[in-house]
């Protein structure tokens, strides 16, 4: 390994690249990962120097405050290269924000500027290899940060660790989604943590999306935990539904993600003339607009899978098939952001970010 400073970061290399056994055409999302990650440690108050160094496991005490406390958060965001073999990133600034925001909420430090972005720069531009051209490729970027300050006392810890990792991607979802409507189980409540990025909120969709599973359904259309009326996310990502030639969508709230991929098709949607509320939908306006027929589509948008599209849901052990239409605007808007991403349509809103 060779130690070398740039700037502010401290990079040490790994002796070999893993890269030459990975089947770059069969990859399971989220399993493999690069040579290399990117470590800052918050201790006595101050972030000290980041490192970028070989990928591996670490050590850390039981007791740190992340195995009993929770205090987790992450982001997710993508890497993309162009048929001119330069990287970019989407909207990174958007990602930085909203993981300050959840730091915040999650009674942990703010990670500095030059930290997150120019680390995040400074490790895809030693991993550029690792994302591959063409439509469909990329390399997911995971920041996250952990409090890693031992003692089991129920209160903030003094001490955390700010990681990036990458891994490279291809599809995040795969096959037809069906969706259950939650009836009894909340993703997040008025007050709480569902606006952060916080690891406790996945986990806590776990036990629900699997007796969805159980039945059938590959995720759960979230409701309100107050009146379970109001229709708010699908699984892990925010949700769209299209009655007639209208897009609808729910507020940002206390209770749902502020989705960097969501308000990115608003705007395009909005650019390309269609139609969007912004509101809460009632479940039984979906039903009603099923039943109807004016029910045209209904979509999951995330980073993972940027847009999801969904065949069917179930409510009240009733299911309702939604029609296969040719002019999908789910399919449509998710071909105009991919062309952006890879830089293969202009990019007028200004997002894209070159490595």
């Amino acid at each position: 390994m060779s130690l070398k400073t740039t700037n502010e970061i401290d990079i040490v290399r790994a002796n070999s690249s893993k890269i030459n056994d990975v089947d770059f055409d069969n990859l399971s999302f989220g399993s493999v990962f690069t040579d290399h990650m990117l470590v800052c440690d918050f201790k006595e108050g101050q972030w000290g120097k980041p490192v970028i160094k070989p990928y591996e496991p670490f050590m850390i005490d039981p007791s740190a405050k992340v195995f009993h406390y929770g205090q987790a958060i992450f982001e997710g965001m993508k890497a993309y290269k162009d048929d001119n073999n330069d990287v970019w990133l989407f909207r990174p600034d958007e990602n930085y924000i909203r993981f300050n925001k959840s730091a915040v909420r999650m009674a942990m430090p703010e990670v500095p500027e030059n930290v997150f972005i120019d680390g995040l720069k400074a490790i895809l531009e030693i991993e550029k290899n690792w994302v591959k051209k063409g439509l469909g490729n990329t390399l997911y970027i995971r920041p996250f940060m952990i409090a890693i300050g031992s003692g089991v006392i129920a209160q903030p810890s003094t001490q955390y660790r700010f990681m990036i990792i990458l891994s490279p991607a291809k599809s995040y979802y795969s096959g037809e989604v069906k969706v259950i409507i939650a009836e009894h189980y909340s993703r997040a409540a008025n007050g709480g943590i569902g606006a952060a990025k916080a690891a406790g909120n996945y986990s806590a969709q776990f036990y629900p999306q699997k007796l969805a599973q159980e039945k059938g359904f590959q995720q759960i259309i979230w409701t309100d935990d107050a009146t379970h009326t109001k229709l708010e996310e699908a699984g892990t990502m925010n949700v769209f539904f299209r009655i007639n030639d209208t897009l609808f969508t729910a507020p940002t709230s206390e209770r749902i993600l502020d989705g960097v991929t969501r308000k990115s098709l608003i705007d395009l949607a909005k650019r390309e003339g269609i139609n969007v509320e912004v509101r809460s939908v009632l479940v039984d306006e979906l039903v009603a607009a099923a039943k109807d027929g004016s029910l045209k589509e209904i979509f999951g948008a995330g980073t993972a899978a940027v847009v999801s599209p969904i065949v069917g849901f179930q409510y009240q052990g009733d299911y309702f098939e939604l029609p296969k239409i040719e002019n999908s605007i789910a399919l449509q808007l998710k071909d105009k952001l991919t062309k952006i991403q890879y830089k293969l349509a202009e990019d007028t809103f200004g997002w894209t970010v070159k490595v």
